[in-house]
C-alpha cells in the first residue's frame, strides 16, 4: 500500500453545518451498506461503503481486502466493528468478556488505522438493544478511548436502532467520546431530525440504513405474514429517506446509506436487497442514481406496479388452482422476462436482521405461464406461503414482487 492514509475531521464550516472533511476537504458522504457490487455503486454516484464487522474486510478476491478494493475504486469506508448484543447472550456486567472485547477492538483498530480508504470508524451496530442498560454506554465510551487512543485521525460512528425508548437522551449521560451518532432508521426515516433535536441531540449525526418500509413496521395478514411493498412503493420510500436528511437535517446530517447494497434473506430474499439474489439491480438502486447524481439512468430497472389474483392473502383449499397476473413495465422499451415461483414463508423469522436460513421454493406450483399471466396450483402441503414474480430485461435490470397466501 503506497498512498498514506487520510486524516478525518469533523468540524462546522463557514456557515456553522458540521461537515467531514478528508485531507482537509469537504467530503459529502454518498453511502450505501454493503460490499457487492462496488464498482456500480461508484459509477451510480456512491462514494462511501459502510460494513458491519470487520470479516465484510478480509477474504475478498485475489488476496485483497475490500479496503483496497474499495480504494481502487475511490471509495471510503466506514470499517465496522462489531460489538456483541445482549440480546445474544453477551452480559455487560462480565468483566472477562468485556477484556475480550476491548482487546478485539484494539487489533481492529491497529490492524486498519493506516489504510487509505478508511473514512472512520463504526463503532457497534444496533447492539444497545432498549438503551435501558447504561452499561451498555458506559462500556461504548470506554471501547471509544480505546479506539482514540490507538488512532486519532479516524472519527468514530457508532449506529442504534432508531431512537425509541429516549434512547438517545439516555446514550449523552454516559457515552461522551461519540463522534457521530449513526440512526438506522426505516418507515421512520423522515422525522429522524426532529427527533433528535426532541432527544437533545445537536450535534452531527447519520442516516446509517435506510430503506423501505420494515416487515416489522407494515400490515400483515391474519397469520402474520408481512405485505412486502412493490419494487416501486420501496423507491419512493428510499427518495422521501433521503431528501428529508438534505431538508431537516441540514448542518446536522454528515450523509445517508441506503441498505442493502447486495441481497439477503430478511423476511423474504427481496424485502431489502437493492438486487436481486440473481444479481440484477431494481428500481431502488436507479432512484439513488437520480438522487446522488441529478440524471436518469442509463438502462433503467423493469416496474412492477402491482400483481393481480384472488388468491392474494387467502386462506385457501390444498391443490386448487389460481390465476395470476403483474402490471410491469420497462421503462426503456425492453422485452421483460417474467418468472414465477411459490415459495413457503420463512420459518425463521429473525429480529435485528440476524441470519435468516431462506425457505424452500416449491416445485411443480406453475402450470402455466404466458409471462405476465401465469396459473398457480398451490401446494398440497398446508401452510403458508408466497407467490413470487421476478421480472428481468436482460440488461441487468430487474424487479419483484409478491402476495402471501395460506393453504388449509
Amino acid at each position: 500500500m503506497v498512498d498514506a492514509r487520510a486524516d478525518v475531521a469533523i468540524k462546522r464550516d463557514t456557515k456553522g453545518r458540521w461537515r467531514v472533511y478528508r485531507n482537509g476537504i469537504p467530503f459529502e458522504i454518498r453511502g450505501a451498506g454493503g460490499h457487492e457490487h462496488l464498482e456500480l455503486l461508484r459509477d451510480s454516484g456512491g462514494n462511501t461503503v459502510r460494513t458491519w464487522g470487520i470479516e465484510q474486510l478480509e477474504g475478498r478476491e485475489n488476496g485483497q481486502s475490500l479496503l483496497d478494493i474499495a480504494h481502487d475504486l475511490g471509495l471510503a469506508v466506514i470499517a465496522g466493528i462489531w460489538l456483541e448484543h445482549p440480546r445474544h447472550g453477551h452480559d455487560y456486567g462480565d468483566p472477562d468478556f468485556l477484556q475480550f472485547q476491548r482487546e478485539h477492538v484494539r487489533t481492529v483498530v491497529q490492524k486498519y488505522r493506516d489504510h487509505p480508504a478508511l473514512l472512520m470508524w463504526g463503532l457497534g451496530n444496533e447492539m444497545e438493544g432498549t438503551g435501558d442498560d447504561p452499561r451498555i454506554w458506559q462500556e461504548l465510551e470506554v471501547l471509544a478511548q480505546i479506539v482514540k487512543t490507538e488512532d486519532s485521525a479516524h472519527p468514530i460512528c457508532t449506529a442504534l436502532a432508531g431512537t425509541d425508548n429516549n434512547k438517545v437522551a439516555r446514550m449523552q449521560e454516559h457515552y461522551h467520546s461519540l463522534d457521530i451518532l449513526g440512526i438506522n432508521c426505516y418507515g421512520g426515516a423522515p422525522g429522524i431530525a426532529a427527533r433528535l433535536r426532541a432527544q437533545g441531540w445537536n450535534r452531527p449525526y447519520m442516516l446509517t440504513e435506510f430503506g423501505p418500509v420494515g416487515h416489522w413496521e407494515i400490515a400483515s395478514t391474519e397469520w402474520d405474514a408481512p405485505l412486502e411493498p412493490t419494487s416501486i412503493e420501496k423507491a419512493d420510500t428510499y427518495a422521501a429517506s433521503h431528501r428529508a436528511q438534505l431538508e431537516h437535517g441540514r448542518g446536522l446530517c454528515l450523509g445517508s446509506f441506503c441498505f442493502l447494497w447486495g441481497h439477503k434473506q430478511e423476511t423474504t430474499a427481496t424485502w431489502f436487497g437493492m438486487f436481486l439474489p440473481t444479481g440484477e439491480k431494481t428500481p431502488a438502486v436507479d432512484q439513488m442514481i437520480r438522487l446522488w447524481t441529478g440524471r436518469e439512468p442509463a438502462n433503467r430497472a423493469p416496474l412492477i406496479y402491482a400483481l393481480h389474483s384472488e388468491l392474494d392473502s387467502a386462506v385457501v383449499s390444498a391443490g386448487t388452482e389460481w390465476t395470476v397476473s403483474a402490471d410491469a413495465i420497462d421503462p426503456d422499451g425492453e422485452k421483460l422476462h417474467y418468472e414465477w415461483q411459490v415459495i413457503a414463508e420463512t420459518t425463521d423469522r429473525k429480529s435485528g436482521g440476524d441470519f435468516e436460513m431462506a425457505p424452500p421454493t416449491i416445485p411443480d406450483c406453475v402450470v402455466f405461464d404466458d409471462g405476465r399471466t401465469a396459473r398457480i396450483r398451490v401446494p398440497h402441503q398446508p401452510g403458508a406461503y408466497r407467490v413470487f414474480l421476478f421480472v428481468r430485461d436482460g440488461k441487468g435490470g430487474g424487479a419483484a414482487g409478491n402476495f402471501p397466501f395460506m393453504v388449509e
